[in-house]
């Protein structure tokens, strides 16, 4: 990872005089350490998760629920910037959420519900275990009831 101490070793390396093939090396190095990284971070992962973390896209998917808007009538809904909206409409297209339509001169937002089915497979897996547990939870305290009486 680039961090600014590997920028301060940067720094320090161009400015040394001595052994010029040398600083070309690092430099080399450094500046394809930083690329790499800066493309790890550009390029992070979209998911379902990521797109329902945040209330504005919850509150998009919501209103795309059942009906298709253009992207005006989508944004004239929040108290937010028009670019706001559309980086918000991005992620959810990024995440298949949502799917834009051209017809004619107008976009059209639709909602995708598909990839909620990663949430109900990952919600089944805690759901099973939060029933488990509030079972034995449930004889537990039947056991205590029944000592005290």
């Amino acid at each position: 990872m680039v961090d600014a101490g590997t920028f301060q070793v940067f720094i320090s390396v161009v400015h040394t005089k001595d052994a010029a093939s040398e600083n070309l090396i690092c430099v080399t190095r450094l500046l394809r350490m930083f690329v790499t990284r800066l493309l790890q971070v550009m390029e992070t992962r979209r998911d379902v998760f990521h797109a329902i973390a945040d209330p504005t896209r919850r509150a998009i998917l919501h209103m795309l629920a059942g009906k298709k808007m253009n992207l005006n009538a989508v944004a004239e809904e929040f108290d937010i910037s028009r670019p706001a909206i559309s980086r918000h409409i991005k992620v959810l297209t990024e995440c298949g959420m949502v799917i834009i339509k051209q017809e004619g001169r107008e976009r059209y937002c639709i909602a995708n519900p598909a990839p909620l089915s990663e949430v109900e497979a990952w919600m089944k897996t805690y759901k099973a275990f939060w029933a488990d547990s509030l079972d034995a939870l449930d004889e537990f305290l039947k056991k205590q009831r029944t000592r005290k009486k």
